[in-house]
């Protein structure tokens, strides 16, 4: 499902649900809640679209990287102190002389929605080597969190 679908669609169950919710007494209209749904909603596509264009911008600035996706894995997802999504990542350099790494990490949920995207950069790793680093996701994700490579440039 596309982005846009996605967010309709999200924003429909939550004016549902708050409309449902418009029964307790807490002075609030249906329309003043689905509105605040609606604005939630808003606020984490805008999240995730800055995301992407942060995470595009980093790819587009690596000159002469190729593509290294089957030299990426990534470890176990985890959260930090802060409430963010965190995720090893381990590069491995199969080229003959020393090489840095540009990573790009999707964060999904269990349905396959993406919820967010990095870059993480490994540098200088030296030919034969594995290089480490972490992905860390822009704001905090709830719920069940997957994490997969995206591009993986190696330069």
């Amino acid at each position: 499902m596309n982005r846009v679908w996605m967010r309709t669609l999200s924003l429909v169950v939550l004016a549902g649900l708050a409309a449902g919710a418009t029964g307790c007494s807490d002075g609030s209209t249906p329309s003043d809640v689905a509105s605040k749904a609606a604005s939630a909603v808003q606020s984490v596509g805008a999240g995730l679209d800055s995301a992407a264009a942060e995470a595009k911008k980093k790819l587009d600035g690596v000159k002469d990287g190729v593509n290294a996706k089957n030299d990426v894995t990534l470890g176990t997802v985890a959260r930090d102190t802060d409430g963010r999504t965190t995720v090893p990542v381990t590069v491995s350099n199969t080229a003959g002389d020393k090489k840095s790494f540009a990573v790009q990490v999707d964060f999904r949920d269990s349905g396959g929605t993406l919820l967010d995207t990095v870059v993480v950069t490994v540098a200088d790793v030296t030919a034969g080597a594995t290089g480490k680093g972490t992905a860390r996701s822009t704001r905090s994700l709830s719920g069940e969190v997957k994490a997969e490579t995206g591009t993986a440039l190696r330069y």
